[in-house]
């Protein structure tokens, strides 16, 4: 459900594309080559910006307040870019940025991370609020990252693990309490 034309905008005639149940605030942007996955969310203040290529974004995501999300245009340097890939249950903290990079399943982003050009995070992984994942970095699956750099500091706990369907089903129970009208 969007309650305002202007939050889901075209653009060169690439329209977003909404899954089933998706919920978009409509006091965010979300523009052009996009598509959010079913039971996702994007809230108050995040652009999504699929303006130079594409962003797909899977299932039960949440987008958190004032995220920005965009891509790597194709350039004499980096001659296809870099589209935006994000996987299912990937939850995406207040204020992160994620620019032109491939993130898999059951992430935690956390609040204010930075992901940058050409960075690849393996299924189930942690990111630190604050963290900062250069160019091109790869990110293995089972760890917690931190830093600035972004650095391994230890393999994910069990509890942990639980934790990525467990917050992914929250937003999704939230983003229903919006859909229903509060």
């Amino acid at each position: 459900m969007v309650s305002d034309s202007v939050t889901l905008r075209a653009w060169k005639g690439l329209t977003p594309q909404l899954g089933e149940r998706v919920y978009i605030d409509p006091q965010c942007m979300v523009l052009g080559d996009v598509e959010l996955g079913d039971d996702s969310s994007v809230w108050p203040m995040a652009v999504v910006r699929g303006d130079m290529h594409r962003i797909r974004i899977g299932a039960r995501t949440s987008v958190q307040d004032g995220s920005v999300l965009h891509i790597t245009h194709a350039s004499d340097f980096n001659p296809d870019g870099f589209p935006l890939t994000i996987g299912n249950e990937v939850t995406i903290g207040h204020k992160a940025i994620l620019h032109g990079c491939t993130l898999g399943d059951r992430i935690l982003v956390g609040m204010g991370a930075i992901v940058m050009d050409g960075a690849v995070v393996e299924d189930e992984v942690i990111i630190a609020a604050g963290a900062v994942v250069t160019p091109a970095k790869r990110l293995e699956s089972g760890h917690v990252y931190a830093g600035n750099p972004a650095k391994a500091l230890r393999p994910i706990k069990d509890t942990e693990r639980a934790f990525f369907s467990y917050t992914a089903g929250n937003y999704v129970k939230l983003k229903d309490d919006y859909l229903a009208g509060g």
